[in-house]
């Protein structure tokens, strides 16, 4: 059972009686009636050939409350994109593949470009922007819930306990992030988050005093979880990066956009495991190195539109400081392993620690070399401005793709 407390700037909704998930989901078949629901899944063709997609697939099969789902495909040749389609079948639901990868979605892609509206790099971030601007060309969903395909502890309470806050008409919520605790046979995961992002708030405020952003971010039990869910009018105006930022970016542009009273999380799962990236201690180009690299680039650009000023002596500063801080967080999620029974490896702990506190500088670096750098896609409504048949293009494209290769 989970504490009640509420910490921070946002509404937690915690999970403190074990509600049957049956219970939930007749709320949410009552809920469907006026706001119709709908799944997107960022998903690599990969991950087609792994166990953890073929059980959500099983069990989104049992869900239905939901109008559509979305499965946004990456990496996929023509023979894989029809595998792909014959591979969702099993879903009861209406279902659409994108496969971005096609001749159809790449003119598109091109066509963006040609106007300078198209994403920069390839990646889940870009895959979730396309998927979104079929959701809006569709017009079918009031409520949107967004989680990974790798997820090798998946069961349907998940997608409930996540899309019930902005489903239930009486709640005022627009926006939803999920969160769990990273704890999988016998160790604690969720390194990123919890060796350099929570770390690096802390010392961000240690540095640069206090500023309401990084109150909000450090609000949230897990900022860089994959899972959340939003109000269709959320999709319009927000602006995502392409890379490894892309979570705490959804946080940023949310808060940009809405009060905190129309913003919380909740805790959707009591026991979550997912792929692990690899350290990548020497290639600051793959693994959590490189996430750990984008995601304080995407900080160090949200608290500069606030007004902060940075230079070199700053970010060795804010190394200095993280690093400190991160050591002894170390020793507190040692402690809390022991007790609880679990294993916590401190050499690999403190060669993580290393390594981020190496990023932060190299982030920071990379920053102040290239303050115009434009990570972020722009926002529906920009593109439509410029493209206005352009949702219209999106829809046309998946629909033949669809006909002509699910046959």
């Amino acid at each position: 059972m989970a504490d009640f407390y509420q910490n921070g700037i946002i509404t937690t909704l915690h999970n403190l009686a074990q509600r049957p998930l049956e219970a939930m989901e007749d709320e949410l078949r009552q809920f469907s009636k006026s706001r119709p629901m709908c799944l997107v899944l960022p998903s690599l063709y990969s991950e087609l050939e792994g166990d953890a997609l073929a059980n959500i697939v099983q069990e989104l099969s049992k869900v239905d409350y939901l109008d559509e789902i979305v499965i946004g495909l990456d990496r996929a040749t023509e023979e894989e994109y029809r595998h792909a389609l014959e591979f969702f079948k099993p879903l009861d639901q209406r279902f659409k593949v994108l496969w971005n990868d096609g001749p159809r979605l790449r003119a598109i892609d091109q066509k963006l470009k040609d106007e300078g509206l198209a994403p920069m790099e390839a990646g889940k971030g870009r895959n979730v922007w396309y998927c979104l601007g079929y959701v809006l060309s569709s017009g079918r969903a009031e409520s949107i819930a967004l989680h990974d395909c790798d997820i090798v502890t998946y069961d349907r309470s998940l997608l409930a306990r996540l899309i019930y806050p902005v489903a239930n008409p009486s709640f005022n919520y627009e926006f939803c992030k999920g969160y769990y605790a990273r704890v999988a046979n016998g160790k604690i995961h969720g390194r990123v988050s919890r060796l350099l992002v929570t770390p690096l708030i802390r010392a961000l405020k240690k540095t640069l005093g206090h500023h309401d952003y990084l109150d909000y971010i450090d609000s949230f039990r897990y900022p860089l979880a994959g899972e959340f869910s939003f109000r269709q009018d959320v999709i319009s105006d927000i602006r995502i990066p392409s890379d490894w930022g892309l979570e705490i970016g959804v946080l940023s542009e949310v808060q940009r956009n809405f009060a905190n009273n129309r913003l919380c999380q909740a805790d959707i799962a009591d026991n979550y495991d997912h792929k692990h990236q690899e350290l990548s201690k020497e290639d600051s180009e793959r693994g959590l190195s490189k996430m750990s690299v984008d995601i304080c680039k995407a900080l160090f650009r949200k608290l500069a539109t606030n007004g902060v000023v940075f230079n070199s002596e700053t970010f060795r500063s804010i190394k200095a400081t993280y690093f400190r801080i991160a050591l002894d967080f170390i020793e507190t999620y040692d402690n809390d392993a022991r007790m609880n029974g679990l294993k916590l490896d401190i050499h690999s702990e403190e060669q993580a620690v290393e390594m981020f506190a190496k990023n932060i500088l190299l982030a920071g670096q990379s920053f102040l070399e290239n303050p115009m750098e434009k990570p972020f896609m722009p926002c529906w409504n920009r593109v439509i401005s410029a493209i206005p048949d352009v949702l219209v293009d999106i829809n046309t494209a998946i629909e033949a793709d669809m006909n002509e290769f699910g046959k």
